[in-house]
């Protein structure tokens, strides 16, 4: 099991830029590929990024796509997700998330991660 945790959410105006951090631990980081989800209230839980264990391949949601980067650092555990331009309809708790690769599916699936961060919270004003 990997135990998760999310930090760097918070408020910040339209056109401003957050970095969400995902630390790992319980496992080793480089074995497994990692993704990004968010949600907002009253939605789905939806895909935003997947970067592969050893960053070589990544993918981005349409809605984030040239506004938000994905990266890793094997040797801090750690995943990033730089968010550039935000608009408020980015507005959602944000999720990082565990692929061992032991669920079939497809990477923007919420049923291919096998574990999950609690979240934090990002708010974009208008």
């Amino acid at each position: 099991q990997v135990q998760l945790v999310e930090s760097g959410g918070g408020l910040v105006q339209a056109g401003g830029s957050l970095r969400l951090s995902c630390a790992a631990s319980g496992r080793t980081f480089s074995t497994y590929a990692m993704g990004w989800f968010r949600q907002a209230p009253g939605k789905e839980r939806e895909f935003v990024s997947r970067i592969s264990r050893s960053s070589t391949i990544t993918y981005y949601a349409d809605s984030v796509k040239g506004r938000f980067t994905i990266s890793r650092d094997n040797a801090k555990n750690t995943v990033y997700l730089q968010m550039n331009s935000l608009k408020p309809e980015d507005t959602a708790v944000y999720y990082c998330a565990a692929d061992f690769d032991q669920y079939g599916g497809t990477y923007y699936s919420t049923d291919k991660y096998e574990s999950w961060g609690q979240g934090t919270q990002v708010t974009v004003s208008s």
